[in-house]
């Protein structure tokens, strides 16, 4: 039933876990791809060359998306390659993984958990609010922590707090133009990211606290990113859809 061809999508974060997943999801549905990554090269090409395998066109580019220039750099490619941008995915971020209490955060971990969640977000939604026509889907991947927090990554659960509100500020001034603006907001996600905290049986004491009792893959979160890219999601922004098995309702 999701049938994007046509569209042309920009996916931050795009070379590993949740992003690379959101990109071969788009590219089936028929979504034009532009990868973007910022030291990884060879996965990015690796991901943009699964998504032309099914026939769009896919291309990657590193960009530093915590500066202004890194992320008009980033629309100017995907301009050139695609010939516009109707979708953002706005995905990529950091995850301070060290427990630290809040009178030991130091300014250096605070700051630069600021710089890539939050001054990210706002640097890729203002340039897609700048070049996206009327139509387009703006969806940022938040997280369960910035609904009810999270004890030792105050930075993190803050920065993610910032993006539900942003999302839905954003809607509203974007709705006018038919320019949905959403957020998915995943709790534990199998990725690259989590290997830490899933080590050591890690996995299994978290699933236990997952009410349908297993952590998500990276394809779980891709699916609803896709569906509110759709054109049937239109009368759908401003939402914070919770994709966690439950564990934001959980204390």
């Amino acid at each position: 039933m999701i049938d994007l061809r046509g569209r042309r999508a920009v996916v931050t974060g795009g070379s590993r876990g949740i992003g690379a997943a959101v990109v071969r999801a788009l590219a089936a549905c028929g979504a034009d791809v532009l990868v973007g990554y910022r030291a990884r090269g060879e996965d990015a090409d690796a991901v943009a060359a699964d998504a032309r395998s099914v026939g769009v066109r896919a291309e990657s580019c590193s960009a530093d998306l915590s500066t202004r220039d890194g992320v008009r750099g980033l629309f100017a490619r995907a301009r050139e390659a695609l010939g516009g941008v109707d979708i953002l995915v706005a995905n990529a971020g950091v995850w301070p993984s060290e427990d630290v209490p809040v009178e030991r955060l130091d300014d250096e971990r605070w700051l630069r958990t600021m710089r890539e969640n939050v001054d990210s977000m706002f640097y890729c939604a203002r340039e897609a609010a700048r070049v996206m026509g009327d139509g387009g889907r703006i969806v940022m991947i938040s997280s369960t922590a910035g609904q009810r927090g999270e004890a030792f990554h105050a930075d993190y659960a803050a920065s993610k707090g910032a993006m539900i509100s942003f999302v839905k500020s954003l809607a509203v001034e974007l709705g006018p133009r038919g320019i949905t603006v959403n957020s998915v907001a995943p709790g534990w996600v199998d990725t690259e990211m989590t290997a830490d905290a899933m080590a050591s049986g890690g996995r299994e004491r978290i699933a236990a606290t997952i009410p349908v009792g297993r952590v998500a893959s990276p394809d779980d979160i891709a699916f609803p990113v896709v569906c509110l890219c759709a054109p049937q999601a239109r009368h759908v922004t401003g939402e914070i859809l919770n994709v966690n098995g439950g564990s934001v309702l959980c204390g």
